[in-house]
């Protein structure tokens, strides 16, 4: 029979938030021990670091340039003809989603056979019209009908008065923790393991709303973080250390100094909700055993996009460093039959494209020609004598105004070009994995530079926005005017 496969995804998790990879002060037990039993991508990245884009390439394996997000375009329909849900389905799974999926329209089921959604905030503050009245948050949410049944029918996810985007303010979670979004995933998907049918196996992506905004972790879990030194933020060479704006006083603010205890307690509280998720992939792991299926389920767990949360004085996500831009990347096997070296570090290049050829690899099911990833299980086995052929670099963008930019990497070195303006950045993350020097103007790493530029220049010929003419990058293309509409 063919393994069971369980995805595991979060919103918003940094690469480096596991203790696993050392990380001095986060909790994460569970995900450390399928890190130990598993492969650790530690060049894991999210090419489009923004909600839709990354979860549009989970869905599709498709890289953003075949898929066609390259920003905030959540509400274009979800089309594609082959879907990791639907490829699964055809090939005799039993698919389900609960948690946050993010596409459009919102109870698309992109080919589950079932879906149990919450998807944070998704449409709640926008003006309710007839065109849009089925995507109204009662229509589309399954958490809110189900927390106003069981906590009381006066009930509101916002009652603690957080925003879903409060980047720097936090707050205990106002109820009883069974109620919390987190526990709703868990608890819907043990359900799924009890209703399933068992003459199939299963195919369950388990999809965390959290630690994305608002920062509202369970008051234990908060409290293993207080009265302990946390880690300071990395302030680049190149970071605004100005703020002449003032934009930190902005709770929902991406960039900005921060009043340093809110932004300390924004971090206590990011973690915690990170380690309230491991404690509840702790218990799902659990409900694999009791329901007999531990030993025949795959399981992936990744994060869609990072948070910076202060690094270079930044905030939330979006951005190409390494806190937005790179996230955790885990499988684990405890099936056996693929071949996994456990304990395993794995450094190359590894996106979100690459999710679905690797699930339909471990499931043994046919990869459509319309995936640009590539299965990971190749570089997840030992081996002995010539390492597997992989990809040299990512390339990745983000239509965001006038920080809309492009780069490269291969977790070695980094490049970034900001479309709008024409500034470069260049970061060998060997020497400085905190990024904190800008070596664009560095006469020794001219070459090198000249290299990355070329690279972006190659990706970009050929494209109807104009950024280069086959020769050099172009600046201000599209006109900023044309892009704002797009956004």
């Amino acid at each position: 029979m063919k393994p069971n496969i369980l995805l595991i995804t979060v919103d918003q998790m940094r690469f480096d938030c596991l203790h696993y990879l050392n990380h001095p002060v986060i909790q994460t037990p569970n995900l450390d021990h399928l890190a130990k039993r598993g492969v650790t991508f530690t060049s894991a990245y999210s090419a489009t670091p923004s909600c839709v884009p990354a979860r549009a390439s989970i869905i599709t394996g498709m890289s953003q340039r075949s898929h066609g997000r390259v920003g905030y375009q959540d509400k274009v329909h979800w089309t594609y003809e082959h879907t990791l849900p639907g490829e699964l389905a055809g090939a005799g799974y039993h698919t389900q989603c609960i948690g946050k999926m993010h596409v459009y329209p919102t109870r698309n089921l992109c080919g589950f056979h079932n879906i149990e959604l919450h998807d944070g905030y998704m449409h709640y503050n926008r003006n309710r019209s007839r065109s849009s009245a089925l995507e109204w948050w009662d229509y589309t949410d399954d958490y809110l009908p189900w927390l106003r049944e069981r906590a009381g029918y006066d009930q509101d996810i916002m009652d603690h008065g957080l925003d879903c985007n409060a980047s720097v303010v936090s707050r205990p979670w106002h109820l009883e923790e069974k109620y919390h979004p987190t526990n709703w995933a868990v608890t819907r998907s043990i359900d799924f393991l009890r209703r399933r049918d068992p003459s199939k196996p299963f195919f369950l992506w388990t999809s965390f709303v959290r630690p994305h905004s608002p920062l509202d972790p369970p008051q234990a879990y908060l409290d293993l973080y207080k009265n302990i030194e946390l880690p300071e933020p990395p302030i680049g060479d190149w970071a605004d250390t100005e703020d002449a704006d003032r934009a930190g006083f902005n709770p929902t603010t991406g960039r900005g100094i921060v009043h340093d205890r809110m932004r300390k307690d924004a971090l206590a509280a990011y973690y915690a909700l990170i380690t309230h998720i491991d404690n509840q992939i702790g218990r799902l792991l659990n409900a694999l055993f009791e329901f007999g299926v531990s030993d025949n389920t795959v399981i992936m767990f990744t994060s869609d996009h990072g948070d910076l949360m202060g690094d270079h004085n930044l905030y939330q996500k979006r951005l190409a460093y390494e806190g937005s831009a790179k996230v955790p990347f885990i499988l684990c096997d405890p099936t056996g039959k693929l071949g996994l070296e456990s304990g395993k570090i794995a450094d190359q290049v590894v996106e979100m494209r690459d999710i679905m050829p690797t699930l339909l690899d471990a499931a043994n099911v046919a990869i459509p020609d319309s995936v640009d990833g590539s299965s990971v299980l190749p570089l997840s086995v030992r081996i002995n004598g010539q390492k597997p052929e992989w990809r040299e670099y990512l390339h990745g963008e983000h239509a965001h105004g006038q920080l809309s930019y492009h780069y490269v990497t291969d977790g070695k070195r980094k490049y970034i070009w900001y479309s709008q303006t024409g500034v470069e950045q260049y970061f060998d993350l060997e020497a400085d994995p905190q990024e904190l020097r800008n070596l664009i103007k560095d006469s020794g790493y001219a070459n090198e530079i000249s290299g990355w530029r070329e690279r972006i220049i190659g990706e970009l010929t050929g494209r109807e926005e104009g950024y280069t003419d086959g020769a050099q990058l172009i600046a201000g293309r599209p006109p900023l005017d044309v892009l704002s509409h797009i956004l």
